[in-house]
């Protein structure tokens, strides 16, 4: 059951206290940059953890700048699609069983529950006036950048920590390539706990890329089908498309 540390108390909440009940997530970011983007990411990332759950979920976008670019940037960071939430009055919804807001560290706090976001800085490819672009050097790059350093921490997107998540997506699409060319094999029990208590703390993502280097690291006693299906199954979080290269010439 995924906890969150909601950010008006500092206290632990359940983030869909109501089983199935429709829960709505709303990113609140304003002007295209890596601060917005990281915003609408954590968003995206609980609407996955969510769903995987079994929760249905409203995901919307509020801000009053670039909110064209923004979604062109959600887009192209393979992002579940936001509807325009400026039109929402207050108090206004569905009879959503739960409201989760994204926020930025700092900001204003919104009536409900809110995970806050730290600051995170850098050029981003896109932005005002100008498509994103969406090439996978730029935001499949991007997105393990920014989901790589805890959520409550500042980022900084400097070329060091790009090429650092570059090479490791790389490294990783080709064993996932060769993995699957093996006999699939369950994703172990063990493994899925660790990556369900990771994800479902807190939405603890630097841990989830933990427990996935652990499986690359782990000994002949790991088949290696069984670290294709544990790659798999963590990217319907991460939406890294790390099994992209299937089938590419060795």
């Amino acid at each position: 059951m995924l906890s969150l540390i909601d950010a008006r108390t500092g206290e632990p909440v359940v983030a869909a206290p109501v089983r199935r009940g429709l829960t709505r997530v709303e990113a609140h970011a304003s002007g295209y940059g890596a601060g917005s983007l990281r915003i609408l990411l954590v968003a995206d990332l609980l609407v996955r953890a969510l769903e995987l759950g079994g929760t249905p979920v409203w995901a919307l976008l509020s801000g009053e700048r670039d909110q064209a670019e923004l979604r062109a940037g959600a887009t192209a960071l393979g992002m579940h699609p936001f509807e325009d939430g400026r039109d929402l009055g207050a108090g206004a919804g569905v009879g959503e069983a739960q409201i989760l807001h994204v926020v930025q560290e700092g900001g204003r706090i919104p009536d409900g529950v809110c995970v806050a976001v730290a600051p995170a800085e850098g050029a981003v490819p896109g932005g005002p006036g100008r498509a994103p672009g969406g090439t996978d050097p730029d935001f499949a790059v991007l997105r393990l950048a920014l989901l790589s350093r805890p959520r409550n921490q500042p980022l900084r997107l400097d070329a060091d920590a790009l090429d650092e998540a570059r090479n490791t997506l790389a490294g990783w699409r080709r064993a996932v390539a060769e993995w699957a060319r093996r006999p699939s094999r369950p994703v172990p029990d063990a493994v899925r706990g660790r990556l369900r208590a990771a994800w479902e703390d807190d939405l603890d993502l630097p841990e989830v890329l933990r427990v996935l280097r652990s499986v690359e690291a782990a000994g002949p006693e790991l088949p290696d089908g069984a670290r294709f299906e544990s790659y798999a199954y963590a990217d319907r979080l991460l939406g890294l498309e790390l099994t992209r290269d299937l089938g590419a010439p060795a």
